[in-house]
């Protein structure tokens, strides 16, 4: 099993930071910390370790002393859950379809928390959505083989896949594609000057000043803007008002603007260009293409505003003949193997889930962390700078990093100490605080989390 320090390591070099950085970050901790075979504890904390110390990295080049940055493993781990509560409530994850099922020669899982998905999945099966019950789906379902089921549904934009073993995973096409790729890719895009960054006071979090466009959605994304909010960053989330959002919305806008800006409206277009001219990173996680083809792919982005920082957040990655389907953690957890290897280390006959969205939320702070570290080159270099991650980038990593002998034995945590009071747009809101404590200017969220559209699309 590799340690977290050896793990942080690795991430650093991808960007080519300066390696004497590493000696002002501390680990404390170790697997297991959660009930897992996997190192769950490691992929928080050196994910989360990396994003805050490429945060303190860039503060340092904007001329103030470098700070150390301590992250314990068993906070990480708990930030990763993404756990809260709005009024005291839990709010509820999953939608009534959504989940794993039987089929004629295995198991497929379906992603059905949003009504399109959900009603195109039963029309697949030749279920009306109206009347439908989860009966129905069962029995439905094992008249399918499992890889039929997923190549109809991936026809259809659904998001859908069978259950596969580390060894049927590997066989595929995709995962030969995935294995070739690192684990994420910093790339120059574009010549431009150093950005001029306003001036950053010795008592400012490291982040402070710069703008950051966030136009992700449901976890990953979001929880990697939330993280450059925490450092300092002036986040302004950007939701299309046609398009709907899951509960952890009101946990993971902590820090952030909430805006709203229907890209299919020229006015509102325009009203982006406008925000991109004074930002400094551009954060997106739609469909692969999708907002490209609204005129705001990278290159676009970059040849408006040289020297931006845009990063990007797929399901599969770049390359291999799954790049464009739509994913998400779950159902990259069940395609890649993990459900089927942690059921097996448990001794069940049923596979079982990471306890929880890893590769969402290590993806998630890989993102902030390449969004750092790409201003940091652009501040050394110039240009403009393309981050890429993938959740199954991100699963491929976690893996590598070795099982943990006897992990799921491990009690689950105690949350409590780590959880705090928030004020929010959605109520009261108890949620888990930042696990990286820096030493001279703390994380935390100068906003509270606020409704989308509460605030006004401009700087």
């Amino acid at each position: 099993m590799t340690s977290s320090l050896d793990t942080l390591h690795d991430i650093w070099r991808i960007a080519g930071l300066p390696d004497d950085a590493l000696s002002f970050i501390d680990l404390p901790g170790r697997d297991p910390v959660f009930p897992s075979s996997f190192a769950i504890g490691a992929a928080a904390q050196a994910t989360i370790g990396a994003a805050a110390l490429a945060a303190c990295e860039l503060g340092a080049l904007r001329g103030v002393e470098r700070q150390r940055v301590s992250v314990d493993m068993t906070h990480a781990a708990v930030e990763c859950t993404g756990a809260f509560t709005v009024d005291g409530k839990e709010p509820e994850t999953w939608g009534r379809f959504s989940g794993l099922y039987r089929c004629a020669d295995g198991y497929v899982r379906i992603h059905a928390n949003f009504e399109h998905h959900q009603d195109g999945a039963l029309r697949l099966l030749g279920l009306d959505p109206q009347t439908a019950t989860r009966e129905d789906a069962e029995r439905a379902l094992l008249a399918w083989r499992g890889r039929d089921f997923e190549n109809a549904a991936a026809e259809r934009g659904l998001v859908v896949t069978m259950l596969r073993t580390f060894d049927e995973w590997d066989a595929t096409p995709q995962a030969q594609a995935i294995a070739a790729q690192p684990l994420m890719t910093i790339t120059r895009i574009g010549d431009a000057p150093p950005l001029a960054l306003p001036p950053l006071s010795a008592d400012a979090r490291p982040l402070d000043g710069l703008r950051v466009l966030d136009f992700t959605r449901i976890l990953a994304g979001p929880v990697g803007g939330r993280a450059l909010a925490a450092f300092g960053a002036d986040v302004m989330l950007v939701n299309g008002p046609h398009l709907p959002n899951i509960p952890a919305i009101a946990d993971t806008s902590r820090g952030k603007r909430s805006a709203l800006l229907d890209l299919r409206s020229p006015s509102d277009r325009d009203t982006l260009w406008r925000l991109i001219d004074d930002a400094h990173v551009f954060a997106q996680g739609y469909r692969p293409g999708g907002i490209a083809s609204l005129g705001f792919g990278p290159q676009e982005v970059a040849e408006r505003r040289p020297g931006i920082v845009y990063t990007s957040l797929t399901a599969y990655g770049t390359d291999g003949p799954w790049a464009e389907r739509r994913g998400f953690d779950s159902l990259v957890q069940t395609a890649m193997g993990f459900n089927a290897a942690e059921g097996e280390a448990a001794g069940e006959s049923k596979p079982r889930p990471l306890p929880m969205q890893m590769l969402d939320m290590a993806s998630g702070f890989l993102m902030a962390f390449g969004a750092a570290a790409a201003l940091w080159k652009q501040q050394r270099e110039g240009g403009s700078w393309h981050v890429q991650i993938s959740l199954a980038q991100t699963g491929h990593w976690l893996r590598g990093l070795g099982r943990v002998e006897d992990g799921l034995k491990t009690a689950k945590p105690d949350f409590a100490p780590y959880v705090e009071r928030y004020e929010s747009g959605f109520g009261e809101l108890m949620a888990v605080r930042p696990s990286a404590q820096l030493t001279r200017t703390p994380a935390g969220y100068a906003r509270d989390s606020e409704q989308p559209g509460t605030s006004a699309a401009r700087w």
